[in-house]
């Protein structure tokens, strides 16, 4: 990590302190600062959930007729990461939790079948869905009314550590590739926790610049914006360029390093641990710390590269003078203007039979926006995908609509019937196994947003704003039990199964 080049430097102390000191305070004011009873809570989640891992995976040892000693012996358990991990969660946020098991625990039979009833036979849980298509797979549940992903990872070791290093390569030998995929989150969070000179520093930065990204609307990596692990690195890559830095100085510095930055040059935090080869992939490349030449997922597009990079320009042009006597962070905190910025815009509704199944729909479709963004731009140049989320109140069917700008001034709007239908036909061709609802894609001028009353903000549970889809279960699902392979007769659990394939079966 590269060292020395901060900003500002030779102001008075008092100068940097009050400065910080406003900034903390806003901080509070905005909620960013979780309470002793949210921290508590959380804690209490993980500690339960160890404790039912590793009973799930003893009785998972058992069923594998492992010898007595080796089921007394074997452990498997729960590693926080991502926001939670980091230290930066607010008092809504979910928990992202890693399950690691050994050797003889598959991810099929034993993790997304015994483990998930496990999980829903607990009064604590609910909402239980296996995402077995994400590129990490996981299961989504909610635990005490937070939201938990908990993806999964097989060890070629009969006992996992409490506090397992998945940095150390004897853990990681001979894993497949999925145990791999859900590791790098861990492991990412334990490189950069590693790296930071200051970890409270680094947390009060990766909170503020999270919240400036989801106020200026470019947050999130469906929308093609910066994800959580792209605000992360970018964030402790600034902490390491002042060795005597305070909060102020860190936040705008972060704004003149990117504002400048000559993408696409990749950000490496272990620049000589991991020399890049060849060209790294993407508008805006951002290299995670864990491994040699691996780099953030990304759906960043030209459009949202351009919206990305005026951001990070407004913010160097708000925060240079950040210790004149008059400065005030809150102007860098405003919400992004579309409706004054654009002229024309993309209209998307998602609706459904009921709210359960509107709540895959939308995370289905969410999953594929990257391709909409690159269908829209081919037809209608820049378009900037804003991520809230919107309710139509008069009507009856529920549904979310989105209203993306469109930046050019007069638009042929015919052409997004074009749009609707390759996007209908990469909707079709995925995996997606609930009912599938209805989308409507129009084209609508800035006076055609509605007004106040019209269409409310949409402040949903979890369970829709995550990108969720799932094989049904429903009333029309007959139970199918599953045997173990290594105990004939002995059942592991159901799987759901269609009327329709159960029919097939018997016949």
């Amino acid at each position: 990590m590269k060292k020395g080049g901060g900003r500002n430097k030779g102001f008075p102390p008092s100068m940097e302190d009050g400065s910080s000191i406003s900034l903390r305070q806003l901080m509070v004011n905005e909620g960013l600062i979780p309470s002793l009873e949210d921290q508590e809570k959380r804690r209490v989640v993980i500690n339960k959930l160890r404790k039912i891992v590793v009973r799930w995976v003893k009785n998972v040892a058992w069923q594998h007729r492992l010898p007595q000693n080796q089921i007394d012996a074997t452990n498997a358990t729960i590693l926080p990461y991502g926001s939670y991990g980091l230290g930066v969660y607010g008092s809504e946020s979910d928990i992202d939790a890693l399950c690691i098991g050994p050797f003889f625990a598959s991810i099929s039979e034993d993790f997304f079948i015994s483990l998930r009833d496990m999980l829903k036979s607990r009064r604590e849980v609910s909402e239980v869905h296996c995402v077995k298509d994400a590129k990490v797979p996981l299961i989504r549940f909610k635990f005490d009314g937070i939201l938990v992903d908990l993806p999964y990872a097989q060890l070629r070791v009969l006992s996992i550590p409490n506090n397992v290093d998945v940095l150390n390569p004897f853990f990681l030998r001979d894993i497949d590739e999925t145990s791999w995929k859900s590791l790098s989150g861990v492991r990412a969070n334990k490189c950069i926790l590693q790296l930071v000179p200051s970890l409270e520093l680094f947390q009060s930065l990766l909170r503020c610049v999270k919240l400036w990204a989801k106020r200026r609307g470019v947050y999130g990596n469906l929308n093609g914006f910066l994800g959580g692990v792209h605000m992360a690195i970018l964030a402790a890559f600034v902490c390491g360029y002042e060795s005597n830095a305070t909060l102020s100085s860190l936040l705008a510095n972060f704004f003149y390093i990117f504002a400048h930055w000559q993408w696409p040059t990749p950000v490496v935090l272990l620049e000589d641990t991991y020399p890049a080869t060849g060209a790294p992939p993407g508008l805006m490349p951002i290299q995670l710390p864990c491994g040699s030449h691996q780099y953030c997922n990304s759906n960043i597009t030209r459009s949202t590269f351009y919206k990305i990079m005026a951001e990070f320009l407004r913010g160097h042009n708000l925060t240079k003078d950040y210790l004149k006597p008059n400065f005030s962070w809150k102007n860098l905190f405003e919400l992004y203007p579309y409706e004054n910025t654009y002229t024309w815009f993309t209209k998307i509704h998602l609706s459904a039979a009921n709210q359960e199944d509107l709540s895959d729909w939308v995370g289905w479709v969410k999953s594929r926006f990257r391709c909409l963004l690159s269908k829209i731009e081919e037809v209608y140049g820049i378009c900037d995908p804003n991520p809230t989320e919107y309710v139509e109140t008069y009507t009856k069917q529920p549904n979310i609509v989105f209203y993306w700008g469109l930046q050019l001034r007069t638009i042929n709007v015919s052409d997004i019937e074009s749009v609707e239908t390759e996007f209908l036909k990469n909707l079709n061709s995925g995996s997606f196994q609930g009912p599938v609802g209805r989308i409507q894609l129009s084209v609508v001028k800035e006076s055609q947003l509605p007004k106040n009353g019209e269409c409310a903000s949409n402040n949903r549970s979890k369970k829709v704003t995550k990108t969720c889809w799932r094989i049904r279960e429903n009333k029309q699902c007959n139970n199918v039990p599953v045997y173990s392979h290594h105990l004939p007769g002995y059942v592991v659990g159901y799987q759901k199964m269609a009327n329709r394939e159960a029919d097939g079966m018997a016949g």
